[in-house]
């Protein structure tokens, strides 16, 4: 059987579906698995022992040059990789007229995807053949893995502890890693200030003083982590931490991983990275403002969501934008105090040290 995953978007959204793969992967094993995803995020991907092939697509300049007059060759490029393989099925994990338009286009004999109240774009689903109910509630990760339990009729895990996320990572991503963490021998948190909207940001001033207290109070040093344009937000992070135990890296998205998996903490928002760490089976902490930590925060109960219950604003919010906002307005106080908890719960704090943070 060929079998062709779409998921293109966020490193979250790939990050979210590397579980369904694995299920196919253990049910299927003699399948040939494909997985088409944007270019700018495919990374993630590389080197997977569980694809067969991976297909990096442009899905602007596919839907550019298939709906304008402009010229199609890179389109036309894109085509022949969606159509190498003549796929019996395609899964549109993400529910987006682009994603069900690129499982259509695969030529693939049967499309599976999501029914209307599951989907972002309720359009999309008039370019699959078949979809799949899910109930409501559910976080990403288990929403993905129903898809796949009813249309390939195949046993998916169900505690979260059995999850996989197959991430290949060589050893030039551990000499990345490896180097950022210098210097931080008796351990280090990972802080993430960045987020892909405005309104998911909690304040770089004060990530500063979280990281000042992770030194006082444990002894760990804070790697400041950013990504593309956001040099400018770690060194705010920096300017405002006094204890001079903190610093930034930037690193690739599997060295980020390699970093994630010896920290004793991570702390961020709803971004890539926070998904990686969760991949990495980092404790996390997460702040989560105008998006759902059941939706798409940690699955594993030991991991601890901030986020304000006490606002009337939160539900079904996802805005980008917000003349309100209040929802990311977080004492730096409960955050450490979500911090100690997290860290008790991974045994990585004695009695005596609860004792004398109490």
């Amino acid at each position: 059987m060929r079998i062709l995953i779409v998921k293109l978007g966020s490193i979250g959204d790939i990050v979210h579906t590397l579980p369904a793969l694995a299920a196919m992967r253990r049910a299927l094993p003699d399948s040939e698995i494909s997985w088409v995803a944007e270019r700018r995020t495919s990374e993630i991907l590389k080197d997977n022992p569980l694809l067969d092939r991976l297909i990096e697509v442009d899905t602007k300049a596919l839907r550019r040059g298939l709906m304008s007059g402009e010229t199609l060759r890179a389109p036309r490029q894109q085509l022949r990789l969606l159509r190498a393989s003549a796929f019996d099925l395609a899964f549109d994990f993400q529910g987006l007229l682009k994603s069900s338009l690129a499982a259509r286009l695969s030529r693939a004999q049967r499309v599976y995807g999501f029914a209307r109240d599951a989907l972002r774009e309720p359009a999309s689903r008039f370019l699959v053949h078949q979809t799949v109910p899910v109930p409501a509630g559910l976080h990403v990760i288990r929403k993905n893995l129903t898809l796949i339990k009813s249309a390939l009729n195949i046993s998916v895990p169900e505690d979260a502890s059995d999850f996989e996320f197959p991430i290949a990572v060589n050893s030039d991503h551990e000499i990345e890693a490896a180097e950022a963490a210098q210097g931080t021998d008796r351990g280090y948190a990972i802080l993430n200030p960045g987020g892909g909207w405005p309104t998911k940001l909690w304040s770089a001033d004060k990530f500063g003083a979280l990281a000042d207290q992770l030194w006082s109070r444990f002894g760990l040093h804070s790697l400041v982590t950013y990504g593309p344009g956001e040099a400018g937000l770690a060194e705010q992070v920096l300017s405002t931490s006094t204890s001079g135990k903190a610093r930034a890296v930037c690193l690739s998205l599997k060295g980020f991983f390699a970093l994630a998996k010896n920290a004793q903490i991570y702390v961020g928002g709803d971004t890539g990275p926070t998904h990686l760490a969760l991949a990495a089976r980092t404790p996390v902490v997460g702040l989560f403002g105008p998006t759902e930590w059941w939706r798409n925060g940690s699955p594993y109960p030991d991991d601890i969501c901030i986020e304000r219950t006490d606002i009337d604003c939160r539900v079904d919010c996802h805005r980008r934008a917000c003349s309100k906002w209040i929802c990311m307005d977080i004492d730096v106080e409960r955050v450490m105090h979500a911090v100690t908890d997290r860290l008790s719960r991974a045994g990585r704090i004695k009695p005596a040290e609860l004792v004398s943070i109490g």
